[in-house]
């Protein structure tokens, strides 16, 4: 009798599995990560020209145009973990490109900001890079990107 129910529960399961596989939501999972996948991809290539890696650029252009912000605030805007923020304003330092400065008002924090190198190249390969990008993005029509920002906008509040 315990045999039986082991292959019921087994064909219950593969049943299981066979109806999850077919979830009409799993192939707009899986266009929505390749398309991720695609848009990394081509913007690493292209910061990787400037001997960046994405984190690095993306600390980079956080900081363009600002006076600098603390650790917590560019971890907010760039979604860098804080472990991993730390090495990559680190090799930024050592690359010249951001410094850290203690405010005088407040010797407790530390705020990142782009030297003069990092300045000049944030001026340089960022607006390159927009339009870059801006390229490919023109690709489809006003409707299709403000429709895809407002079900992407949707998708990110379901969880």
């Amino acid at each position: 009798m315990s045999d039986r129910r082991s292959s019921s529960a087994k064909t219950t399961a593969k049943n299981a599995a066979k109806a999850a596989a077919k979830e009409p939501f799993l192939a707009t999972m899986r266009e929505l990560a390749r398309a991720y996948q695609a848009f990394s991809a081509y913007s690493e290539a292209y910061v990787r020209q400037y001997d960046l890696t994405p984190a690095q650029f993306d600390v980079i252009a956080t900081l363009g145009n600002t006076n600098g912000m603390s650790m917590g605030e560019i971890g907010e805007k760039t979604l860098i973990t804080k472990g991993t923020l730390t090495g990559v304003i680190d090799r930024l330092e050592k690359k010249q490109l951001v410094q850290r400065a203690v405010p005088e008002d407040d010797r407790r924090s530390v705020i990142v900001q782009l030297t003069t190198e990092g300045e000049t190249l944030f001026e340089q390969v960022f607006p390159a890079h927009i339009a870059d990008l801006k390229q490919r993005f023109e690709r489809l029509e006003a409707s299709e990107l403000e429709l895809l920002k407002v079900l992407l906008s949707r998708l990110r509040q379901a969880f």
